[in-house]
């Protein structure tokens, strides 16, 4: 089972803009070590580790450049340009991903996510900006001629097809 950093997409524009949501959830295994409560050190502090919304903005980006060449080609991330969060995500929260495609061609795409930070505590929610991340994107095929690289290992299976579908965006 491949793990999803996303819930649910909340729109799309084919080729252009994917807007997707995470529900920070203390039901995640990963933040009762991210930070546990420990002697001298003080409570438990679970905060989502930045690797992680890094992943969930690679996800966004990664489902709207394989949607805008109709998944044919097995994309790949191949960089992270840049990555500035400034806000901790903690259970309760819910992470809001724009991804937005600068720049694609027959080799790949480049792209750059927002990332927000809603918070459901109180009378409203209210959303502030965490950070934005940068990423590139590899059409694997198209640069590694000859070399035959097996469906299982790429990210846009069946999981994704259903949040895609689930989401209501065909």
């Amino acid at each position: 089972m491949r793990w999803m950093w996303i819930d649910r997409v909340l729109s799309l524009l084919p080729a252009k803009q994917l807007v997707a949501i995470k529900h920070v959830s203390l039901a995640e295994e990963h933040l009762h070590d991210h930070f546990a409560a420990s002697d001298g050190l003080g409570p438990a502090l679970p905060v989502m580790p930045a690797s992680l919304i890094i992943e969930g903005c690679a996800q966004a980006a990664g489902i709207l450049v394989g949607h805008a060449g109709d998944f044919k080609e097995k994309v790949i991330l191949a960089k992270v340009n840049r990555a500035q969060l400034t806000l901790d995500a903690m259970p309760g929260h819910t992470l809001r991903y724009t991804a937005n495609i600068d720049r694609m061609d027959a080799s790949g795409a480049s792209t750059h996510v927002v990332v927000e930070r809603l918070d459901h505590a109180g009378t409203g929610s209210t959303a502030e900006q965490m950070g934005k991340v940068e990423l590139m994107f590899s059409h694997i095929d198209q640069n590694m001629k000859g070399i035959a690289f097996p469906e299982h290992n790429f990210v846009f299976g069946e999981q994704f097809k259903t949040l895609l579908r689930t989401s209501g965006v065909a």
